[in-house]
């Protein structure tokens, strides 16, 4: 995980204990303490998975990048040594032909 990942991670971590710290000292009714941290509780889970999701896929992207650059160096060569072996075929019929 980079640096700038860990600490937007942190941030936001920090911003989440942060807020629900506050509103549970917040003067109002247990009932609508509750009801605000819930939502805001969830609304934090959502932006993390969010941001996961953003995380797992900028991850795979070099991975996969590498895969597909990787398997088209394997085919290309894999074609270059087709058309050898059909050129020393080829050649190999035209020395035993004559």
């Amino acid at each position: 995980m980079s640096k700038s990942t860990r600490t937007l991670l942190a941030f936001l971590t920090g911003a989440a204990v942060g807020a629900s710290i506050g509103i549970l000292y917040a003067p109002d009714k247990g009932e609508n303490t509750r009801d605000r941290l819930a939502f805001r509780l969830s609304k934090y889970r959502e932006q993390l998975q969010r941001l996961i999701a953003d995380l797992v896929d900028s991850a795979d992207l070099p991975e996969s990048l590498a895969k597909t650059e990787g398997q088209k160096v394997v085919d290309d060569a894999r074609e270059k040594a087709e058309r050898l072996l059909a050129d020393v075929e080829t050649l190999m019929g035209q020395i035993k032909g004559r």
